[in-house]
């Protein structure tokens, strides 16, 4: 039935499967984001490794603008993923059935916000640039947060370091040589890991060149298929919760 299909992806009872299509999902939507915001300010704000590096670089540099532009894109990140946090916590405090739904329906909120608002503000490059991208940084950190929390640090979505880190692990270990080793000493990859994770891989490259392409020919306005997917991923729990407090 479609209605628990999409209960699935973020009801409080959890399984590998769900998880895995639920971190597909969202390792889509986090590409397509990644992509549609590089068109519109030049900048990836899915991945913290090169903001912090921009910000030695530029404070060694003494540019000190692109220094408060690169802590604030940190900051941004870290309080999404502290926001996604205390929803969580308090979701599941209150026993709510949408307390992994509530991170992607704010998610949903802000992207919804953004494609609608966002030819309007375009012109107003000062505020816009970086607003922007301190947005879109939020919106990765509160969704990379809710994935790793709801799937035990298992899966991450946002950034593609860490899963092509583990992808080559999982490869070494695929094709290491256990001739003459003891059974203590046999080397066994993870098949399943590594499916999962290159699927992953490859969620996020189709978002990527789904959002570049949707964005260079509709602009702001293709990030309101992103929202709508985040809607669907969440709102079957919270109407759960509505009818559960009517009741």
């Amino acid at each position: 039935m479609p209605v628990n299909y999409f209960r699935g992806f973020t009801k409080p009872e959890r399984s590998d499967a769900t998880n895995r299509r639920l971190g597909r999902s969202l390792a889509f939507v986090a590409g397509a984001a990644n992509a549609g915001g590089f068109f519109a300010v030049g900048q990836y704000t899915s991945h913290m490794s090169g903001i912090v590096s921009s910000v030695a670089d530029n404070l060694a540099l003494g540019d000190l603008k692109l220094v408060v532009a690169g802590v604030g894109s940190l900051l941004s990140f870290l309080v999404g993923a502290a926001t996604s946090a205390i929803l969580i916590n308090w979701g599941r405090r209150k026993h709510f059935h949408s307390r992994y739904a509530m991170p992607l329906m704010f998610e949903a909120s802000l992207l919804l916000f953004f494609g609608l608002l966002g030819s309007n503000l375009e012109a107003r490059q000062v505020l816009f640039v970086p607003a922007t991208v301190c947005l879109l940084c939020y919106v990765m950190g509160l969704q990379n947060a809710m994935i790793t929390k709801i799937s035990k640090a298992e899966i991450r979505t946002t950034h593609v370091t860490g899963l092509v880190t583990d992808i080559g692990i999982e490869l070494g270990k695929l094709l290491y040589w256990n001739t003459g080793a003891m059974s203590d000493d046999l080397v066994c990859s993870d098949r399943n890991k590594l499916r999962l994770l290159g699927s992953l891989l490859m969620s996020f490259l189709a978002g990527g060149l789904t959002g570049a392409v949707g964005f260079r020919h509709l602009g702001f306005v293709a990030t309101i298929p992103l929202a709508i997917v985040l809607l669907s991923l969440a709102v079957v729990p919270i109407f759960d919760d509505i009818l559960a407090y009517r009741s």
